[in-house]
């Protein structure tokens, strides 16, 4: 049996290349690995805090979970958006994070009304004033699912998936219940 490292490639993971080459070569060898399932958060740096959670806001709904002078944290329920002063780096190019939402429209909307340039494309990218990148993704269409407990508890029962969605879902053998 040989280990595969899948990476999962655009289009929802339809087209995974599969690599074990390694392990078949005896470059590598099959051992236990942990598996990645998924994000506890993710860190952004910004200039200063107040003035990120200022911007933050004029685009999304959202909660602290904590704040310092140096840090502040927003809850997206059982994960969290890190902001960290000091950015220091140019802005990010290719780099970017899908940061998932209940409407995608709205967040449009926003950015319209702050002001705030789209970046050319068939997707909803954006930067933040500090450079960061954001690609803006609706809930209903991508397989990323919360769990209904934790929809629960963010007030968002109402969210579902579209057909596709449901359908890369089903096809993995994780079909909404």
């Amino acid at each position: 049996m040989f280990l595969a490292i899948r990476l999962a490639l655009v289009g929802g993971g339809r087209n995974a290349y599969v690599c074990d080459r390694f392990v078949r070569e005896g470059r590598m060898p099959e051992t236990k690995k942990a598996r990645a399932v998924g994000f506890n958060h993710v860190a952004l740096e910004v200039g200063d805090i107040e003035e990120a959670l200022a911007f933050y806001a004029r685009i999304f709904q959202f909660e602290l979970r904590g704040k310092s002078d140096n840090m502040a944290f927003i809850d997206l329920g059982d994960q969290f958006l890190a902001l960290q002063k000091g950015r220091r780096q140019p802005a990010d190019d290719g780099r970017h994070f899908g940061l998932v939402v209940d409407d995608k429209e709205a967040v449009r909307q926003a950015l319209a009304e702050a002001g705030v340039e789209t970046l050319p494309g068939p997707l909803l990218d954006f930067r933040d004033p500090w450079g960061n990148r954001f690609e803006i993704v609706g809930y209903d269409n991508i397989q990323f699912s919360k769990a209904p407990n934790v929809l629960r508890g963010m007030g968002l029962t109402h969210l579902s998936k579209n057909a596709s969605a449901t359908k890369e879902l089903a096809d993995k053998g994780m079909a909404p219940g």
